[in-house]
Formats: C-alpha cells, sequence, structure tokens
C-alpha cells in the first residue's frame, strides 16, 4: 500500500480519493439534471429574486467546475486534493447564494434538492482537508506548542 504523507504531495489514501472522486460525479451529475429542468422550463415560476433560468446557468457553471475538479483528482493524484477544495469550495459558495434566492421565492423542489445536496459538497470539501497525521503534525518532533 503505498501512503503519500503530505496533503501538498497528494491523498493520503486511494480509498479516500476515489470517495472524493465519486462525491464529485455524483454532484455534478445532479447539477446537470437540475440544471436541464430549470432550462427546459420543466421547474419554473417563483418570485423574485428567484429566476429559474438564471438558477440553470449557475447550476451548470457550479457542475462544470466540480467535473472540473473530479478530472483533476483522477488524472494528478499530486494535484487533486487542492483541486477537489477549490471546486467544492466554489460550489459551496455558489449553493449558499443559491439557497439564499431559492429560500426567498423559489419552488419547494428547488429547497429540497439545495437542503440535499449542500451537505454532500461539505462532506465532500471535509473528506478533501488532510488529516493532520497526513501534515506529519507529532511526528519526530513532539506534540506542536502553541509557542512555536
Amino acid at each position: 500500500m503505498t501512503t503519500i504523507m503530505s496533503s501538498a504531495l497528494g491523498f493520503a489514501s486511494n480509498r479516500r480519493r476515489r470517495a472524493i472522486l465519486a462525491l464529485l460525479v455524483v454532484e455534478a451529475l445532479s447539477l446537470a439534471v437540475i440544471s436541464a429542468l430549470h432550462l427546459s422550463g420543466v421547474i419554473h415560476g417563483g418570485t423574485r429574486p428567484y429566476n429559474p433560468e438564471a438558477a440553470g446557468i449557475a447550476e451548470a457553471v457550479i457542475g462544470v467546475v466540480l467535473i472540473a475538479g473530479a478530472v483533476a483528482v483522477l488524472s494528478s493524484p499530486k494535484h487533486g486534493r487542492a483541486a477537489a477544495q477549490a471546486a467544492t469550495g466554489f460550489a459551496i459558495a455558489g449553493f449558499i447564494v443559491g439557497l439564499t434566492f431559492t429560500i426567498i421565492g423559489g419552488q419547494p423542489v428547488d429547497v429540497a434538492y439545495h437542503a440535499i445536496v449542500l451537505p454532500l459538497l461539505i462532506l465532500t470539501l471535509v473528506l478533501s482537508l488532510p488529516k493532520p497525521r497526513d501534515l506529519g503534525v507529532g511526528r519526530d518532533q513532539g506534540p506542536v506548542s502553541k509557542s512555536q
């Protein structure tokens, strides 16, 4: 088993890398579906500031960013963690903005979608963060003190 110890060098395990990759792909695919539903007019209505067409465009952009993150995770174990963090952070920010508009004037299906996928995005971000042992904290130096 090969384990890379530094987060700057990649993932601590292939299992974690595969989990993050799977989450990114599932999240991106869900965004592709909801974006298509918004842009085709299947999900419509609502009141200002909610705009289904703008929501569909935003969802498509977030989905593309997540796919780019997934491609980076797949193709570059060395830089995949940072790409996953950046893509997921972008998606979380977009979801928070979208949820704000959706709560004010969107459809219940939109609120439900955000309520389901936002925790998955947060999980993806948490999984992409290095564990202290991945950073070498406590190795050969003893515990890190506050004075350092």
